[in-house]
């Protein structure tokens, strides 16, 4: 096996692909200070200018990793997940492409295909951990360190629930599927256990809480659980944190070229049946007509229907970006203010665009928007999003329009 084939990362989303890289980049610079939680833009810049740290690393200063990239069926993901593979590759990143869907074979084929590696690993990194296919594969790890990166504001929800000692289920999921489905909920019910008792860190490995120091190898090494996210959460349990901070996407791209408009980011919580299709429509006309907003950087996982209806509606130019919003945003050029709906890129865009003068504003969710089949924790996830958002602008009440 390859050197960097001693960490292997599993992906199945281009946001967790480049946060791969984001991690590989922050691994590749000298352990930082212990961390309690991810710091604030704010703050982050003052003790910057107080201690005069150096300039960002040249790109290219990546910690070696092999990344195998387990593709969804849908074209919008797989196109940037193709194009994240190639930046990945220009960064010297080992990266394989193994299909694990689209046939009955395919998971099979895939679990047998990488069986050798994920044994072999002594770091493995996971961009999912609500993933199904990623917990059945790490029944196969026997890792040393295994790393949790950001799969977008789920990486909130996992924590919580690792910290209950809860079963893995993505907060918008509701249960269905009648009897067939809660049999299939039954046979999985081994693989998820194992999964759970994966992301708890051995006590021989939580001397140091809070730390994201590198562990040495060495046999007989107890396993540590390392989280590295931009979402403001909180290490337990002898699992340590890693802030990411967007470093090489800094150090990469930029800074862009600001344009006069405000530009309004798409959300999927239309497609995952959070929010009614009309309030949704009524909440991008009227942020359009009160912020000026001239293009709409859609979701990939939002329908061309949808997008059509929206184009109608708002004279809004729709952009269906060919690689996460926070590499587009750096790149440009992108508007002077930036408005979404309760999302990752609240807490993603202030990093990627830190110096930038780029004002990110963040529109709540009526409860009232939210559709009869939506999560019981579907409003208090969203409000929690907003509440605990850095460095963005709140958006005042009637802002976000009303029922009716």
């Amino acid at each position: 096996m390859s050197t960097s084939a001693s960490t292997l990362a599993f992906v199945e989303s281009p946001v967790q692909l480049l946060n791969v890289l984001e991690w590989a980049y922050a691994r590749a610079a000298e352990p930082g200070r212990p961390l309690d939680g991810v710091p604030s833009q704010r703050a982050r810049r003052a003790g910057r200018a107080a201690r005069k740290e150096p300039g960002p690393r040249p790109p290219g200063a990546l910690a070696p990793v092999r990344i195998v990239v387990l593709p969804p069926t849908d074209p919008m993901s797989r196109g940037q997940l193709r194009r994240m593979a190639a930046l990945a590759r220009d960064e010297g990143c080992e990266v394989r492409w193994q299909e694990a869907r689209g046939s009955r074979l395919a998971p099979l084929k895939a679990f047998a295909a990488l069986a050798g590696d994920v044994r072999a690993a002594r770091t493995v990194v996971v961009g999912d951990p609500f993933s199904r296919y990623v917990q059945l594969l790490l029944t196969l790890v026997r890792a040393e360190e295994l790393v949790v990166v950001d799969d977008g504001t789920a990486t909130m929800e996992f924590v919580a629930q690792t910290a209950r000692g809860e079963r893995l289920v993505r907060w918008h999921r509701v249960g269905g599927g009648g009897l067939p489905g809660r049999v299939r909920e039954l046979a999985y019910a081994p693989v998820s256990a194992s999964a759970r008792r994966r992301f708890v860190p051995d006590r021989a490995a939580a001397g140091a809480v809070g730390t994201a120091a590198a562990p040495q190898p060495g046999p007989g090494r107890a396993r540590s659980v390392e989280v590295f996210t931009s979402m403001p959460v909180a290490p337990h349990g002898g699992m340590t944190l890693r802030p990411n901070e967007f470093a090489w996407t800094c150090a990469r791209f930029g800074p862009p070229r600001l344009t006069k408009g405000t530009d309004l980011v798409g959300t999927s919580l239309v497609e995952t049946g959070v929010v009614d299709p009309d309030r949704y429509l009524d909440a991008v006309r009227s942020l359009t007509l009160e912020h000026g907003a001239t293009r709409y950087f859609a979701h990939r996982r939002e329908s061309p229907e949808k997008l059509r209806a929206l184009s109608r509606a708002t004279g809004l130019e729709i952009v269906r970006p060919d690689l996460p919003l926070e590499l587009i945003a750096r790149r440009g050029p992108v508007g002077r203010t930036i408005l979404s709906f309760p999302s990752t890129v609240v807490h993603t865009l202030p990093y990627a665009l830190t110096g930038t003068g780029v004002t990110v504003a963040v529109c709540d969710v009526d409860p009232a928007w939210l559709t009869g089949s939506a999560s019981p924790r579907a409003r208090s996830f969203l409000a929690g999003v907003t509440d605990t958002a850095r460095d963005v602008h709140r958006l005042p009440a009637q802002a976000a329009p009303t029922a009716g």
